[in-house]
Parts: structure tokens; sequence; C-alpha cells
């Protein structure tokens, strides 16, 4: 084991023990649970390289407080669950510290996960400095010559986020409507088990005819004609998708009669792509990084229409936003210079889901979160002034705010929209 001290910023040190290619064969790989569908694809594309992932699903209290233990009590809200999910489960007994890492993705943005790293190496190396903390991005942020972003395995991630996302929109929209209740959960794990399976081989390149195979048998679900009111889900990426973040408001939807439209994953990193080419727009400095940018954005959104297409053929389920559409969106109210956090795709959705129907939206945001204060809190009213009856409610989640109070909010959310 090789380890390696980082500077800090700052006069203290951060030991940064690295993940070396001898340990691959029989450590143990933490991720934090953002994404329950999407990660469980992504943990079997890493299984065909031969990394042993696992997918953390502790949520108990002990969580949060570990998390306020290991660092500021000001730090994001997302920082301090995922310090907290890693430090809970370091201690639990469950894993032996001494073969075991820690994975955590990087944007590349200002805020969020890419000043992540540093604070969860701080906390392990308190009481753990054997544990690695790796990093995973498309954008060079870190490179592990044990843990490497080839070409190979970012195609299979992309997939792995365009099958999550189709996979998230079919189970939102027959959840709602079974009429034997478990069945879509019992069809979205089949589907999990297939898309791993295909992602192991090369079948996966080819999406229209899985794309038409999922569509189908998630239709062929016995369900209700009953009509229910659709509610969007927007926010910071992390406590919109994340069932611990958001005191699993996908399933307290549900439960209220509730249809969830939730916005997939691909539009966060077609957003991000754009944000790059919009920098070399505004600011006149085209780079080579500029070019494979805008080639990457091209080749993204090309697969974003292929999956709108299909849909749209087949009848029956309603697609996702095109990209292009949530851009014209923003275009109505704030510059896609706006880019900090979610920057101006948060006002995008809100205004895309009020045009399409979708009239009641929350909006899912880190309390103390600025960024997405301004660009989901502060742009709510003029949403409303262009479409009257949207009916748009912020629910700021923290370690002090209760559950009971962001599920009132919500019902008298709802309230408003069946009255």
């Amino acid at each position: 084991m090789s380890d390696k001290k980082t500077p800090k910023m700052g006069s203290d040190r951060v030991y940064k023990t690295v993940f070396t290619e001898d340990m691959k064969k029989d450590y143990t790989i933490l991720v934090p649970d953002m994404l329950p569908i999407h990660f469980k694809l992504i943990i079997k594309i890493y299984e065909k390289y031969g990394y042993h992932m696992e997918l953390l699903h502790n949520t108990s209290r002990n969580v949060i407080d570990e998390g306020l233990k290991n660092t500021h009590n000001d730090a994001c809200y997302p920082a301090l669950l995922v310090i907290g999910q890693f430090m809970d489960a370091l201690k639990s007994g469950k894993y032996d510290v001494n073969k075991v890492a820690l994975l955590m993705s990087q944007t590349g943005g200002g805020c969020r996960a890419s000043n992540y790293i540093h604070l969860i190496r701080k906390a392990v190396a308190a009481q753990f400095p054997q544990v690695p903390v790796i990093s995973l991005n498309f954008s060079g942020l870190e490179k592990n010559p044990a843990f490497p972003m080839t070409p190979a395995i970012a195609l299979r991630l992309v997939y792995a986020v365009m099958y999550g996302d189709m996979l998230m929109l079919l189970y939102n929209q027959c959840k709602p409507y079974e009429l034997e209740p478990g069945i879509t959960d019992q069809l979205l794990a089949r589907w999990q088990h297939r898309l791993g399976k295909l992602l192991d081989g090369n079948d996966y390149l080819s999406p229209k005819p899985i794309y038409k195979a999922m569509l189908n048998e998630f239709a062929a679900l016995p369900r209700s004609k009953e009509k229910k009111p659709r509610v969007g889900v927007v926010g910071e990426i992390y406590v919109k998708y994340s069932p611990l973040a958001n005191n699993h408001l996908n399933e307290f939807l549900l439960s209220e009669g509730c249809e969830p439209n939730v916005p997939g994953l691909l539009d966060f990193i077609l957003y991000c792509a754009s944000d790059l080419i919009n920098d070399a727009r505004l600011y006149d400095k085209k780079t080579k990084r500029t070019l494979i940018y805008d080639i990457g954005y091209k080749v993204l959104y090309k697969f974003q229409r292929q999956q709108i297409k299909v849909i749209e053929e087949h009848g029956v389920f309603q697609p996702p936003h095109d990209f292009e559409h949530l851009r014209r969106c923003a275009d109505k109210y704030i510059n896609q210079g706006v880019k900090m956090g979610e920057g101006w795709l948060i006002t995008a959705e809100m205004a895309a889901l009020a045009e399409t129907g979708t009239k009641n939206i929350i909006c899912a945001q880190p309390f103390g979160c600025l960024p997405n204060h301004i660009v989901a809190k502060g742009m709510s009213r003029v949403i409303k002034e262009a479409y009257p009856d949207a009916n748009i409610v912020a629910i700021d989640y923290d370690a002090g705010a209760t559950k009971v109070n962001q599920e009132n909010r919500i019902k008298l959310m709802l309230a408003n929209a069946r009255s």
C-alpha cells in the first residue's frame, strides 16, 4: 500500500492513500447511494473490469450524526450525507477497513462533488488513514492508473445513464397505476439484471430494440386508467435523486397518490457539456477541450433524440424533454452563462414541466445552497407569472430539518393541486 501526503489549502495536511493495482483484486469499493437505478448498472460495468463495488443503503439517523461529527456543519448537506454514509459504513464492522476503498464522482463544476473529495479524505484520514478515496470523473480532475476512465468504460457509462433514465421514466409512469402491488418493482429488477448482462457484452450498443422491448413490457403491465396528479421534481442533483437526501421523496409522492416526474440524468450531463461550449462563446476563447466537448455534446444529444423518437413512436408513455428545448426554455428567463450548481438547468426544467402539463413542481435543494436558491426559488416567481396555474414549492433539506415539516409542505402543495 502506497501512501502519499497531499497538502491542504491552509496549514494542516490531509493524508492521501492511493488506490493501487494490487488492491483491485480483493478490495471492496463503497459507492454512495445517489441514483439507485443508474448506479446498479454502473456497478455492473465495473465488475466487468475486475472491480468489486457495493452500493451503500445505510440511511439511519447515525449517517447524519457521523456527517455532523466529521465535517463542518455549514458544509452543504449532500457533502455531509456522503461523508456520514461513508463513516457510518466504515464503523459498522461490516467491512474490513484494510480492504475497502471509497468512490466519489466529480463533475468539474464550481460546487458539490468537485470539492467533496478533499472533505471526504480529511474525514476518513482522521480515523481510517489506510482507506483510499477514488475519484470518478470525465474531466481529468484526478487520474489514477489503477482506476482509469478508458473510452470503453466511458462509452458503457453513457449507455448506462440512458438505460437508467429510461427505466426511471417507465417506472414512474407505471408504478402509481399498477393494479397488482409490487409488479412494477419486479419488472424493474428484472430489467436491471438484464441490462447488467447486456452491458457486459456488446449488445448494449443497439439501443433501439432494447428500448422497444422495455416499452412493450412496461406497457403490458395491468394499470389503472385513473388520472393522478403529476408532480415534477427538480433541484440540486444529489437531493433530487438520492432517497437518503430527500427522505424518500419518490416513495412519499407515490403514497400520496401522485405520479412523480423526475428529469433524467442525461440532461445534467448535457448541461455540463454545454457549459464549456457556452463559455467559449461568451468569452470568445475556444480550445481543443471545447472542440472535444462540442463533439461529445452532439453525440449525446443524438442519443437522446433517438430515445425520445422511440418513445414517441411507441405512443404509450410521455418522453423526456428534448435538451435543446430545455435550452430554449431557459433563454426566456435566464442566461445560459449562469452555471454554478445546476444553474440555468433548474429554471429550464421548471418551465418545461409547466409548459407540458406538469403544473405541480417540487424544487428539492440543500438549505443554504446559494446557487440553487437563486436559480430555483429565485426564479419560481417568473415561471408562475408565465404559467399562473403552476404550483411550485421549494423544499429545503438539511440536518436540522424535520421530515414531518417537509412532508406537510408537500401535502399543502398537493391539496392546492387537487382543489
